[in-house]
C-alpha cells in the first residue's frame, strides 16, 4: 500500500536536526541525538511515554561496532519497557516503517529517528561494503568514483556538462546560507578534481548529524501540530544491485516510486531531493518531471549536510517543516541510498487548505 485510507490519514507533526558539524568527536552517538529527541518532543508537547512506536534508521559500519543502534536506545529512554524497531537504512525507511505501523492502528504516534557519524573514518571506503560482493566490491571503487561513473555518462549523453554540475552546487550552496544548521552556509569555489568529471564543489561535505520527527494519525495529529503535514502517499523501489546492467543517466525506480506515491497526481511546489552528489540531482529531476516552478531543495539539501542515515530523513523533515510553516502546501520529499541512486524512496506531503 502506498497511500493511507481516507479516514485513517498519517501526518508529520514535528521535526527536528542537529547543527551538522564537520566531527563531533567530543560527543558520542547518544550524546549527539539526545537534544534533537528533546527538542522534537517539545514542539508537541510530548513526553516519551505518550509515544507509541519509536523506530530508529543507522549503520553499524559507520559506528564501528555490531547492534551499536542498541546503545542509541539509551537517548530515548528505553525502561519503562517501549515498542522499537530499527532498521539498518537512512532514517527515511525508518520513517516508512513507522508509517505502516500507524496505518494498521496498533499505534496513534510514533518517533523516529535517524543518527550518523561519518568523521572517525573513510566514508568513501566504508561505503564499498554496499557493493556486490563477488564481482564489484573487491574492486574497491570508492562512492565518489562511482557517482563520477554516473556524472560522466550524463555528459556523455549530452543530459549535462561540467558548468551546469557547478550551477547545481551554487544554488544549493546558496541556499543553505537561510538554513541554520547547515555544514556549508555560502557559496564554495568549484574546487579541484576529486574524481573527474566532479569537483570539489559537486560533492557532500562529510559530516556528523542526527533527526527526528513525529507521526500521529487522524485527529491526534491536528491535536499536536497547527498545520500538519499529511503523507498523501509514500513508496520505495530498488534499482538492479549490478551498475552494468542499469542506465545511469534514468532512475526508473525514483520515477516508479513518485508514481505510486501519488507524485504525478497534482503539482507540487516544493522538492528536496536528497542529491548528494550534482549529477543525481539531474537525474532526480528527469525522473520526477519536476519543473521551472518547483522549489528544489530550499534548506541547501545533501550538498549542504549529508549525515549519512539521517541526510534522508532530513528531506522529509525539511519538506513537512515548509507545510508546517505555510510556506508550502504540496511538498515532495526524496531519500536515497546505495551507489548511483540504487534504492530511492519518494514521500508526497501536504497540508490542509487555509
Amino acid at each position: 500500500m502506498t497511500s493511507a485510507p481516507g479516514d485513517h490519514q498519517i501526518a508529520v507533526v514535528a521535526f527536528a536536526q542537529t547543527d551538522h558539524r564537520r566531527s563531533s568527536e567530543e560527543l558520542s552517538e547518544v550524546e549527539m541525538l539526545m537534544p534533537v529527541l528533546h527538542e522534537v518532543l517539545d514542539r508537541t508537547g510530548m513526553k516519551t511515554a505518550d509515544i507509541d512506536f519509536t523506530c530508529s534508521g543507522s549503520s553499524d559500519y559507520l559506528a564501528g561496532r555490531a547492534f551499536s543502534f542498541t546503545l542509541a536506545l539509551d537517548g530515548v529512554g528505553a525502561w519503562p519497557p517501549i515498542s522499537e524497531s530499527h532498521v539498518e537504512m537512512d532514517g527515511a525507511w525508518a520513517l516508512y516503517e513507522a508509517w505502516t505501523k500507524l496505518l494498521t492502528g496498533d499505534a496513534g504516534t510514533a518517533l523516529v529517528y535517524a543518527y550518523g557519524k561519518s568523521s572517525p573514518g573513510s566514508v568513501r571506503d566504508v561505503l564499498t561494503r554496499q557493493l556486490d560482493p563477488y564481482y564489484v566490491a573487491p574492486l574497491w571503487p570508492d562512492s565518489v568514483a562511482l557517482a563520477a561513473l554516473q556524472a560522466q555518462a550524463l555528459i556523455d549523453a549530452g543530459d549535462t556538462d561540467e558548468p551546469a554540475l557547478a550551477a547545481v552546487a551554487s544554488r544549493n550552496r546558496e541556499a543553505a546560507t537561510a538554513n541554520p544548521h547547515a555544514q556549508l552556509k555560502e557559496p564554495a569555489p568549484q574546487g579541484d578534481y576529486l574524481v573527474q568529471p566532479l569537483r570539489t564543489g559537486d560533492c557532500p561535505p562529510i559530516g556528523d548529524g542526527a533527526a527526528a520527527v513525529i507521526l500521529a494519525a487522524g485527529d491526534r495529529a491536528r491535536d499536536l501540530c497547527a498545520r500538519p503535514a499529511w503523507i498523501r502517499g509514500i513508496d520505495h523501489r530498488i534499482e538492479a544491485h549490478g551498475l552494468g546492467v542499469r542506465d545511469l543517466t534514468d532512475s526508473p525506480s525514483t520515477r516508479l516510486a513518485a508514481e505510486r506515491a501519488g507524485a504525478f497526481e497534482r503539482p507540487v511546489d516544493t522538492a528536496e531531493l536528497h542529491a548528494p552528489f550534482t549529477a543525481q540531482e539531474i537525474v532526480l529531476r528527469k525522473a520526477l518531471r519536476l519543473g521551472d516552478g518547483v522549489v528544489v531543495n530550499p534548506s541547501g539539501g545533501a550538498l549542504a549536510a549529508n549525515p549519512i542515515m539521517a541526510a534522508g530523513l532530513i528531506r522529509i523533515g525539511e519538506a513537512a517543516a515548509r507545510v508546517h510553516r505555510g510556506e508550502s502546501d504540496r511538498a515532495l520529499a526524496h531519500a536515497t541510498s546505495g551507489p548511483c541512486l540504487q534504492q530511492n524512496l519518494v514521500a508526497v506531503l501536504e497540508g490542509e487548505p487555509r
